[in-house]
């Protein structure tokens, strides 16, 4: 799963970077500022974008600083469920509440405690991994419910050429068979018959009963 570390310092950079690593995360993206990492997630939608799971930000930054780049990443769809886990110094209490009002899931503490660092990033990918799943069913539930509606749109609709005698008017079926006008209707569609007699079957059939 993939990792960007979002942070101005090339040595906290490494610093993560090494703990990651050898922890068998490999697939680790670094960003030096918030627009590098708006770029690498196509915040602005203008480039293909990385396939990213967590993102490790750290708060103070010149330009945007961290909460600010978390809220802007929170606000977007596509975004909204990577994890955000805040890195930052004790003194930063403050912008650490401004940070879970922005949606940030987690934070750590600098100086960075490689076994607090991976306990966090261990629970943020699973949750990740969790929450992708849930999607993936979902996903997969939308588009049997779309198939499924489909089918009942195209159940019991007539169709193509239906092979009909000229003369008793009966249906020949899908097995060979022949059958009466209404009862294959009946099979093939949602129509319903309601009995009764035209006027010229009424004159034919009882002639001494219908008036003109």
């Amino acid at each position: 799963m993939v990792i960007l570390i979002v942070d101005d310092s090339p040595d906290q950079h490494l610093l993560l970077r090494s703990i990651l690593t050898k922890a068998g995360h490999d697939e680790i993206v670094a960003a030096e500022s918030a627009r590098q990492a708006f770029a690498a997630l196509n915040l602005d939608g203008t480039q293909a974008s990385i396939t990213v799971d967590l993102i490790l930000m750290d708060v103070l930054m010149p330009d945007i600083d961290g909460v600010a780049a978390c809220r802007r990443i929170k606000h977007q769809p596509h975004l909204r469920d990577i994890p955000i886990i805040m890195v930052t110094a004790k003194n930063d209490l403050d912008n650490l509440r401004e940070a879970f009002s922005a949606g940030a899931m987690d934070y750590i503490n600098k100086p960075v405690n490689g076994v607090e660092l991976l306990a966090r990033v261990s629970s943020a990918l699973t949750l990740k991994s969790e929450m992708d799943c849930r999607k993936e069913r979902e996903a997969e539930l939308r588009r049997k419910n779309e198939e499924l509606q489909r089918a009942l749109r195209e159940v019991k609709v007539l169709r193509g050429l239906i092979p009909i005698c000229a003369s008793c008017k009966k249906i020949r079926n899908d097995g060979g068979f022949w059958q009466q006008l209404e009862e294959y209707i009946g099979e093939h569609s949602e129509a319903a018959f309601s009995h009764g007699l035209c006027q010229p079957c009424l004159k034919k059939l009882y002639p001494g009963v219908y008036q003109d």
